[in-house]
């Protein structure tokens, strides 16, 4: 299949993507959109939207990832959302992505989308995998038993898209599929169903199903209408009369239902060959989710990850670093044959090819961390950890499901802390997002990788894990501590569901991975550029002063916070004013050294490792653990504490981080500096 580019002036047809979550939706989406996509937030709800547009046979197509959901009641924000827009932005086609794997589970989603009476199609996904653990489904059966057209592709592979596709441009004649339940129930729907018809009420049999549910935003949009009152009535008689005739509560009654449907459809269209044997996750499982081995699996795969990481990012990082230095080298005599002004060729150099060259180089180093990470989540294997954690996180007052934005903090705490809206109650949303800044970000990874590489080269990636292992441990004694004495809670119930291992999708992933890695580039060309001349001015002034002085208006800055920090070990002003700029990114403390430590003689003889140079006159191996201690654990950047506010609704709650994870940072390089001091260490 091929999707061409756009065509001017033609009409648009609307897809709205939905799924159970796990079921291979983003990797489908992925496949249709590639870069064409946008993501951005719901109007007014803080929850991930994402869009994309591709054309097919000269029709533009506009695609509406909804969230993952597992049902259309709208209790969570997820379903609310989902159900808002099928009911009311009517998309012209809706694609059910269902996991082969697990297709009674994903039909429970299927009945009330034809319920709906919406223009289903759906689309059966990863089938070669259910086949390859003897489940055989017959697809023409359960799509004449459904009423509904279905679609086997592989959504990794492209294959089966470009026959999908001509069933979304196709103008469908048919009438929309109906489940048909038994007499008592089907006498109700129509009842209610009815009267909502008769007063102009849009999917009226859908709307009649939801009022029978107690769907609290049902109930809520027809509250204001005339007919309210007459129709609470309707639906209590016949509420009523059901419950009487099957003698239990009406929403056990509906759910049954719809689960005997489904299990009588099962039971025809899906056959398996190897029921009672263990399939590869059930023993893989055996092993990764051991009590015993599981933990220790999961530091060695992380131990692993910060290896591979460096050893594949070592050379192109100093391709990088060989780039800028040429670059300067050519800036610097061209700017002299131009005969431009020395305040010109320091800002230019010094200011913002010191800074922004001076954090570009790790792009490689993020690039490979994030593709790791992608791959762990996209197998499957990070649902694991979530549910090893379990133990542990309920000494928190936490649960396992709490562990899942933890370790998404490992990219960025921003998304790590929006991820926390999957807990159910308030208070672990809370206490989830008050210890995930401890979790070390993407961003503080150019930080450790210059004192690392500079301080201990030959173990950059143990010191490495080491950092982000202290990250953990500081972040569950936190946790401990906020839910005995600020938070006073227990752990709610525990269920994660274990999606099956799988293969990742690469395209996907290096999409995921680009999608990273361009937004620290734009925010290397945006917010450090601009701080780069910033701080450049700041060392540049007054004028006269040597470059990067202490008397220079950094310098005296940094001199009068320096005492603050010289218990740490690094006393010297450059690292007070990288800390403070760093509170707006913490890769602009990286840039800072870059420009305080005027690095644009990188090409002459002698100077190749200038900023190392310059680090090693200021810091000792001690202290620069100590300082890259104190980077791990002080305050998060000005993005986490703006979604801290937003998503708690309180300026309590940043506040309140902003101080304690600044104390936390300087009490721990505090003790280490201290102590290793006591010990001999230096």
């Amino acid at each position: 299949m091929k999707l061409k580019k756009f065509m001017p002036k033609k009409s648009k047809i609307t897809i709205g993507l939905i799924g159970n979550p796990n079921v291979g939706k983003s990797t489908f989406f992925n496949s249709l959109t590639g870069a064409r996509q946008h993501v951005g937030n719901w109007p007014g709800k803080t929850i991930e939207k994402k869009e994309g547009e591709f054309q097919f046979q000269n029709q533009k197509i506009k695609i509406v990832d909804l969230p993952g959901t597992y049902s259309l009641s709208a209790y969570s924000k997820e379903e609310t959302i989902t159900s808002e827009f099928l009911t009311d932005k009517n998309p012209d086609k809706i694609l059910q992505i269902v996991d082969a794997q697990n297709l009674e589970r994903n039909l429970f989603l299927t009945l009330q989308l034809i319920e709906l009476g919406a223009p289903l199609i759906l689309v059966l996904n990863l089938i070669d995998a259910s086949q390859k653990n003897g489940i055989k489904i017959d697809v023409k059966m359960l799509s004449e038993l459904l009423g509904i057209p279905i679609v086997v592709v592989d959504a990794k592979n492209k294959k089966g898209i470009g026959e999908l596709l001509k069933l979304v441009v196709k103008k469908s004649k048919d009438p929309p599929a109906r489940i048909k339940y038994n007499d008592d129930l089907e006498n109700s729907l129509d009842k209610i169903s009815n009267f909502l018809s008769q007063n102009s009420q849009k999917n009226p049999r859908r709307l009649a199903m939801r009022l029978l549910e107690n769907d609290f935003d049902a109930e809520h949009k027809i509250e204001t209408q005339p007919f309210y009152f007459e129709l609470k009535e309707i639906i209590a008689k016949n509420i009523d009369q059901l419950e009487k005739v099957f003698g239990k509560k009406i929403n056990n009654i509906l759910a049954g239902e719809k689960y005997a449907f489904i299990h009588g459809l099962i039971k025809k269209v899906l056959t398996n060959s190897k029921s009672e044997s263990r399939n590869f996750s059930e023993e893989a499982d055996h092993i990764l989710t051991n009590k015993f081995l599981g933990i220790p699996i999961f530091l060695l795969a992380i131990w692993t990850m910060f290896q591979l990481t460096f050893k594949l990012s070592a050379p192109l990082i100093a391709a990088i670093e060989l780039f800028f230095a040429f670059l300067g080298k050519k800036i610097t005599l061209l700017l002299a044959n131009l005969g431009a002004a020395e305040w010109i060729r320091s800002l230019i150099v010094e200011g913002i090819l010191g800074g922004v060259g001076g954090i570009l180089v790790f792009v490689p180093l993020i690039g490979i961390l994030f593709f790791v990470l992608a791959i762990l989540e996209d197998s499957g294997y990070l649902a694991r950890v979530a549910f090893l954690m379990d133990k542990l996180m309920s000494k928190i007052g936490l649960h396992g499901k709490a562990f899942i934005p933890l370790i998404l903090g490992l990219g960025c705490n921003v998304p790590a802390i929006l991820a926390t809206r999957t807990l159910e109650t308030r208070n672990d949303r809370i206490l989830s997002i008050l210890i995930n800044p401890f979790i070390s970000c993407g961003a503080r990874l150019p930080v450790y990788a210059l004192f690392a590489g500079v301080f201990f080269a030959k173990y950059q990636g143990r010191i490495i894990f080491s950092l982000y292992f202290l990250g953990i441990i500081v972040a569950i004694l936190a946790g401990l501590i906020f839910s005995k004495f600020v938070l006073k809670q227990k752990s709610s119930p525990f269920v994660i569901e274990l999606p099956p291992y799988r293969a990742p999708a690469f395209r996907g992933i290096l999409l995921h991975v680009w999608t990273k890695i361009y937004s620290f580039i734009r925010k290397a060309g945006t917010i450090i550029l601009a701080f780069s001349v910033i701080i450049w001015l700041l060392a540049s002034f007054p004028p006269g002063v040597e470059y990067g002085s202490h008397e220079s208006v950094a310098g005296k800055f940094g001199e009068t916070i320096s005492p603050v920090f010289r218990p740490l070990g690094f006393g010297n002003w450059e690292s007070g004013v990288a800390l403070t700029f760093g509170f707006v990114a913490k890769e602009v403390v990286v840039g800072t050294f870059g420009t305080l430590y005027n690095v644009e003689n990188l090409e002459s003889p002698g100077n190749e490792n200038l900023i190392s140079q310059k680090l090693q006159a200021d810091f000792t191996p001690l202290s620069a653990y100590s300082f890259m201690i104190f980077v791990l654990l002080y305050s998060p950047c000005i993005a986490v504490l703006a979604v801290v506010r937003r998503e708690t609704n309180s300026w309590k709650w940043p506040i309140f981080m902003l101080f304690y994870t600044t104390i936390i940072a300087w009490i721990a390089a505090f003790l280490f500096y201290q102590i290793g001091l006591l010990l001999g260490f230096d």
